[in-house]
């Protein structure tokens, strides 16, 4: 069985949550490590797996699909009804992306808790369980601040 996390997002100030929770598949030398690695490989390891769940969404959107009556009726009620066929040209790079989270920590743009406690140091080792919860939260800047 794969290693997960589970990982959630918050802004400060708000009190929903800006996406619902997910799970995160740990790197495959995880359980070889005892459950250890630094600050800096989770995070990595995070965006990597986002990045590569964008990149397939974006391709999947160039296929044209048959929607259900149910699906129809959502989009009716969200606004938008698409059944794909759009080719967006977006793809995301992981290692800019990577390069960018890791600059956002160390600019103070976001906090990192895992299991309920800060974490500050990307070199240090932390350490995660089965029942793991890593939560970002986003600080917002004061206009003009």
């Amino acid at each position: 069985m794969e290693a997960t996390i589970t990982v959630e997002a918050k802004v400060l100030g708000r009190k929903k949550t800006l996406v619902p929770d997910w799970s995160v598949p740990l790197p495959p030398d995880f359980s070889r490590s005892g459950g250890r690695l630094t600050l800096r490989d989770l995070i990595t390891t995070i965006v990597q797996e986002e990045v590569a769940a964008f990149n397939r969404r974006q391709k999947d959107r160039g296929l044209v699909q048959i929607l259900t009556k149910e699906e129809i009726a959502s989009g009716v009620e969200s606004g938008k009804v698409d059944s794909g066929g759009n080719d967006l040209g977006q793809v995301a790079d992981p290692q800019t992306a990577v390069a960018a989270a890791i600059q956002a920590f160390e600019d103070g743009f976001y906090f990192v808790f895992l299991d309920g406690d800060r974490q500050d140091d990307l070199d240090r080792e932390v350490y995660l369980s089965a029942n793991s919860r890593l939560t970002f939260v986003r600080l917002v800047p004061l206009v003009g601040g």
